[in-house]
């Protein structure tokens, strides 16, 4: 029995990992156009600004140790031509361009996503950038050396992560988002404005409800600048963090039924095609809440889903469920997290909602060192949780992943304000923070009963 897995990224990786725990014989091929395997993207901002040292400190495991330790054949610097899934083959070109077929009892797709660069003047001059693999984080770090200034195009988790890390190597960054706020997928706007004016205050400029333009290069081809709204603005480097789309074109090749946004596949991780699988950022799920078709680009996501097809692969029954999205990302000293739906995507889903908010410490207040957080649970009108935000200094994580688990168990607000929750002064405060936004959405709701 033989597995082909296409993409070395967390869900293949995994994938492949899962099935030699559970199976020791099945001869297993990952192949992958990489030259780098077993690492971290989310890791590669924190490279560029020096917090972590180098970009091999962030690499997991190489080729030659999934052989040596796992049994796991890895073929790097290799392409997917085509798949034949009637006769259960691969056509692949080697490194040394050479095509060669490959025969699989299962295939799993695990082909990620790429960056979506829109199509604007100047995308492909010298200078500009995308932010995908460590390949491109080298790129980029290697380019901010001789750079002064840099203009960042997105204001997601990786956008912002960069325009810091880009900012603490010394250059003047611009950071252009066509929303009206940064972080419109994760934080509702008065959330983000604590985030945003965090980075204002670190030397961050930022240009809301406007497009990039174009870019402008000098006679060298080199980036010189870039226009935004009619105006010209002086930069030697653009990073293009706007967005991935998924990589669907194999699945279509193979037969498989591609869904609204990504790959189709079952709770199995099972595409229509039943020996081919689907995993990652390629792939649809469903949204927890709204139960609707969503995508999922997080790591976390992707981990979980390898495991599943791993375990279906060998004969071990496991199902995927539906997602929160819940998301974490350190940028400087702050911290910012959500998990399920967020305010404005209970106003565009028709759900009426209630917010409790809540601003603390988190340490007692006459114990050194506590930070602010601040902290939004969004509340449907049946008082379960079904959203939450939090911005601040120090354990952020830890909240909005036991938040997660609130929202998954249908935990209402006055469950939560009446939870028992651990107190010691150098961790936490005698009420936690997550209480006092619970018991703040109750304080509506009763406010709210009496004028009934």
């Amino acid at each position: 029995m033989r597995v082909v897995i296409i993409g070395s990224g967390a869900a293949g990786l995994t994938t492949a990992s899962t099935i030699r725990k559970y199976n020791k014989e099945m001869d297993i091929i990952v192949i992958t156009k990489e030259k780098h395997i077993a690492y971290s993207p989310c890791a590669i901002p924190y490279v560029i600004c020096n917090e972590i040292p180098s970009f091999e400190d962030i690499v997991m495991h190489t080729p030659e140790e999934y052989k040596k330790d796992r049994n796991i054949n890895v073929i790097t610097e290799s392409e997917v031509l085509d798949i034949d899934s009637k006769n259960n083959k691969i056509i692949y070109k080697d490194k040394g361009n050479n095509k060669i077929g490959l025969t699989y009892d299962y295939l799993v797709l695990a082909t990620g996503g790429s960056p979506f660069v829109p199509p604007i003047e100047g995308a492909d001059l010298e200078g500009v950038f995308k932010l995908r693999t460590i390949e491109d984080g080298m790129k980029i770090k290697e380019y901010a050396e001789n750079s002064k200034s840099a203009i960042v195009a997105g204001a997601g988790a990786i956008g912002l992560e960069t325009a810091y890390a880009l900012k603490k190597l010394g250059l003047d960054v611009i950071v252009v988002e066509m929303a009206p706020q940064i972080l419109p997928r994760a934080l509702d706007i008065d959330m983000a404005k604590i985030v945003m004016k965090y980075l204002e205050d670190a030397g961050i400029k930022f240009i809301l409800e406007k497009p990039l333009g174009k870019i402008v290069g000098d006679e060298d081809g080199k980036v010189s600048g870039a226009v935004i709204d009619g105006d010209l603005y002086n930069c030697d480097m653009v990073i293009m963090a706007t967005g991935v789309r998924p990589n669907t074109e194999l699945a279509k090749k193979a037969g498989c039924e591609i869904g609204r946004w990504a790959i189709k596949v079952n709770e199995k991780m099972q595409t229509s095609i039943p020996n081919i699988y689907a995993v990652g950022d390629c792939v649809e799920v469903v949204d927890l809440i709204t139960k609707q078709i969503t995508l999922s680009p997080f790591g976390t996501t992707a981990v979980r889903q390898g495991k599943v097809a791993g375990k279906n692969i060998v004969g071990i029954d496991a199902k995927f469920n539906p997602v929160l999205n819940a998301m974490v990302s350190k940028i400087g000293d702050i911290e910012i997290a959500g998990t399920g739906m967020s305010e404005l995507g209970a106003h565009q889903n028709r759900l009426d909602v209630i917010v409790g908010r809540a601003r603390a410490l988190t340490r007692a207040r006459y114990y050194p060192g506590g930070k602010l957080i601040d902290i939004k649970l969004i509340c449907d009108m049946n008082k379960n949780i079904v959203g939450c935000q939090i911005v601040g200094g120090e354990r952020v994580a830890e909240r909005v992943d036991a938040m997660s688990i609130a929202i998954a168990k249908n935990m209402t607000c006055d469950e939560l304000a009446n939870m028992e929750f651990c107190y010691a002064p150098p961790v936490s405060m005698v009420i936690d923070p997550l209480a006092l936004a619970a018991e703040n959405a109750c304080d509506k709701f009763k406010k709210m009963e009496k004028n009934e």
